[in-house]
C-alpha cells in the first residue's frame, strides 16, 4: 500500500487490509492475530478481528507531515519575479 492509500484509510480497518499494509497475506495475519503477535494491536469484535488505524500507522511511522517526505523535500517557492522591459 502506498502512504497515500494508508493515510486515506477509515478509523479501524478490518485484519486483511492491515496485513496488506504490512506486506502479509491473510492466511499469515490472521495467524499472526490469534497468536498475539500482529506488529500492531488488534481488536477482536465477535468473530471479526478490527485494527485502529492510528495505531497501524503510528507502527509504520507514518504521518502526514512525512508522508511528502518520501520523494525528497519539495522545492521552495521562489520569490524572484520577472518582469518584462517597458
Amino acid at each position: 500500500m502506498t502512504r497515500n492509500e494508508l493515510l486515506a484509510l477509515p478509523a479501524s480497518v478490518d485484519l486483511v487490509t492491515a496485513g496488506r499494509a504490512f506486506g502479509v497475506g491473510r492466511t499469515t495475519a490472521y495467524t499472526l492475530a490469534r497468536s498475539g503477535e500482529f506488529p500492531c494491536a488488534v481488536i477482536r469484535a465477535g468473530k471479526a478481528y478490527r485494527v485502529i488505524t492510528a495505531d497501524l500507522l503510528r507502527v509504520l511511522q507514518i504521518t502526514p507531515e512525512n508522508s511528502e517526505a518520501a520523494g525528497g523535500p519539495a522545492p521552495a517557492a521562489s520569490s524572484e519575479r520577472t518582469t518584462e522591459p517597458a
